[in-house]
């Protein structure tokens, strides 16, 4: 046994005993405080977090949006992979992360996915995690240091995510960076809902949103329900099934039936449908958005959480596209920039599109 795992282990006993000796303190006695968590979840942190490991479903993003990066003594070990504009915050934070020591694999799948013997190491005030209560509950006994949960549900900025949001603030002293950034948020909602407000249903153009990113990469028939992207703009949804929540996989057939005007892919998972393509042509060259050129691109927004830059600036595109008239005025690249500068401090847009996160017009099977 190497001496960083003999030291990493007899941190364990002393935290181990030294939680015993305590357990009867009060937090004021011990100079803690209790705060709820994101999955309701009481959970006593220090009075004064200086330090904090974020890992999992979101957690190092929201750190990210409320500019505490230079709280993290740990990082993900995914980051070792490069950098990669698929996590919004990555390129903006790469050369940061990429020095602290990894104390968790990095995902999104509300699993314990942390290194206790480096976290104990790394010795953070708190550990912030997208993780399930299970999960949070093995890890904080695994070091002996609290963890507090800030999962929450994918998709365009829930409440669930306001509440990891001001919890996450709530324990690093970042209320009035927390509040600006929804307030941000509650302005774009309402900017793209009133201006297709008055759109009658039967002049929009019915929109289909295909080759998803759910839980991996999806081929043309990946689709949602219920897509917060359109329903931010009030678009039509080919899709939308009152039956199904949120992704499914459509059939072909429904989609030859459905025939939307415009569609939508995701053109990092144009391989899969370029495949397709090659089996199938005729099931392609059948839908009229196909053969009037109505294909665009809708980068993935989900990778280990939302990425809720990119789905805000996805809804301002689609808008862009379906509703040319209403968002005249939008230029793409200039709100995209803006609401990148807004969460993380930097214009991306151009480092999105070398990462192949770009948006425009695509060819189906070119």
């Amino acid at each position: 046994m190497n001496i960083k795992k003999i030291t990493a282990l007899l941190l364990i006993a002393a935290i181990t005993f030294g939680l015993a000796a305590c357990s009867s303190s009060t937090g004021s006695e011990s100079g803690t405080r209790i705060i709820t968590d994101a999955r309701g979840r009481q959970v006593e942190i220090p009075a004064n977090v200086k330090t904090i490991i974020a890992l999992g479903s979101g957690a190092p993003r929201i750190a990210a949006y409320l500019n505490v990066m230079d709280m993290l003594v740990g990082a993900e070990e995914y980051i070792s992979g490069g950098a990669d504009a698929a996590r919004d915050y990555n390129p903006v934070h790469f050369n940061e992360l990429i020095n602290l020591p990894f104390v968790g694999a990095g995902g999104g799948s509300g699993n314990n996915n942390g290194y206790p013997e480096e976290i104990i190491m790394a010795a953070p005030d708190v550990i912030l995690a997208g993780f399930d209560p299970e999960a949070a509950d093995e890890l904080q006994a695994q070091t002996g240091i609290p963890v507090v949960s800030v999962r929450h549900t994918t998709g365009l900025a829930s409440d669930e995510f306001y509440t990891a949001m001001r919890v996450f603030a709530g324990v690093v002293g970042a209320g009035e960076r927390c509040e600006a950034v929804l307030a941000y948020i509650d302005s774009m909602k309402e900017d793209l809902r009133s201006r297709t407000a008055d759109v009658p249903e039967n002049e929009k153009l019915s929109a289909y949103a295909g080759a998803v990113t759910w839980n991996g990469r999806r081929g043309f028939a990946g689709t949602y329900s219920n897509f917060g992207i359109f329903e931010a703009i009030n678009a039509k949804n080919a899709a939308h099934d009152p039956s199904i929540e949120a992704f499914y996989e459509a059939d072909f057939e429904s989609i030859v039936m459905w025939d939307p005007d415009v569609i939508f892919l995701d053109p990092g998972s144009m391989d899969l449908v370029n495949d397709e393509y090659n089996i199938n042509p005729g099931f392609f060259n059948s839908l009229g958005a196909v053969r009037n050129n109505r294909v665009y691109t809708m980068p993935a927004f989900n990778a280990a959480g939302t990425n809720i830059t990119y789905a805000f600036i996805d809804a301002y595109y689609a808008g862009i596209i379906l509703f040319p008239e209403q968002f005249a005025d939008v230029d793409i690249a200039a709100k995209a920039n803006e609401i990148l500068t807004m969460f993380l401090g930097v214009g991306t847009y151009e480092i999105m599109a070398r990462g192949g996160l770009y948006y425009g017009g695509i060819k189906i099977g070119g």
